[in-house]
């Protein structure tokens, strides 16, 4: 069964400038239930992580400064977003979401967060819209509690996962793979275990032949036991902060690749949803529609 993590939290009210990241995640659940791709049944609502696994990824001073809404103004200044507690609690709730997931995806496959993919949010700071960064808590929670010993994440949202480089560079049990605009945020990368670097303006046959040779290096090398795909829709031409060149259909084979290959090497596969910030708001909602219509096609 497909199984959703969505909370009404997902959408957490901003103040005027800042709702545009937001609005996505009630439309896109709304758009999957009205299309019928999905059903009530299929969604579940996470509960706020507890401390202990925020702690296994995030240090400990950061994490008590961040919950204690103790930031310093250039700090809050990189994450995007007022800091208010409701944002801390949405941010817990999201990273049980992906932990919940994960679990999810050994039982039936694939299992996807409507929100998360915060790829840049360091062990030691937040940026860019990301507070704690969900799959890393996640990876962290299944090598810790679920024994895994080797994990895959594959990111390929426009800007590199800074963030899930940074926590897993000293851990050889994840691998870290991120697809990105080269010249695209972050200025200053870090380092995964892979990164490709991609030019402005790229467009679907050359994304996709790129994608194509590299999926089978990965899952030969890695041999995972999960997969973590951060899915971000900000690879689409119209998205004003991509600067990539997919059409929607190029971003929906994207998917399938993936997809495709934790299929081929019977590896499950968590999903978050990452970035999309098109101008046209049905360019967004349509191309994160695509990952959960795929999902559902291709394992149930």
């Amino acid at each position: 069964m497909l199984k959703i993590a969505y909370s009404d939290v997902y959408a957490h009210d901003l103040p005027e400038g800042h709702r545009f990241p937001m609005v996505k995640y009630n439309l896109l659940v709304e758009q999957l239930l009205y299309e019928g791709t999905i059903t009530k049944d299929n969604l579940f609502e996470p509960k706020p992580v507890d401390e202990k696994y925020i702690l296994d990824t995030h240090d400990e001073d950061y994490w008590y400064r961040l919950s204690n809404i103790l930031l310093e103004k250039g700090e809050v200044r990189r994450l995007g977003f007022p800091l208010t507690e409701d944002l801390v609690y949405r941010e817990k709730v999201i990273n049980q979401g992906t932990i919940d997931c994960a679990k999810y995806a050994m039982e039936y496959g694939v299992s996807l967060n409507i929100a998360g993919g915060t790829h840049h949010s360091f062990t030691n700071k937040g940026e860019g819209f990301c507070l704690l960064n969900d799959i890393g808590m996640a990876a962290n929670y299944m090598l810790n509690y679920e024994k895994l010993e080797r994990i895959l994440v594959i990111d390929l949202d426009v800007h590199q996962g800074n963030g899930t480089a940074e926590i897993f560079q000293n851990e050889s049990r994840v691998f870290t793979f991120s697809m990105h605009g080269a010249k695209n945020y972050p200025m200053q990368k870090e380092n995964s275990d892979w990164d490709i670097g991609l030019p402005d303006g790229i467009e679907d046959e050359a994304y996709l032949q790129i994608l194509s040779d590299a999926l089978p290096k990965l899952f030969d090398k890695v041999k995972p036991q999960l997969v973590f795909y951060q899915s971000g829709v900000d690879v689409i031409y119209s998205d004003k902060l991509g600067r990539l060149g997919l059409s929607l259909n190029g971003c929906k084979e994207r998917d399938r690749l993936v997809f495709k290959y934790c299929l081929i090497n019977l590896v499950p596969v968590c999903v978050s949803m990452g970035g999309g910030y098109s101008q046209q708001l049905a360019h967004i909602i349509e191309a994160h529609s695509n990952t959960f219509r795929l999902a559902d096609q291709l394992f149930f």
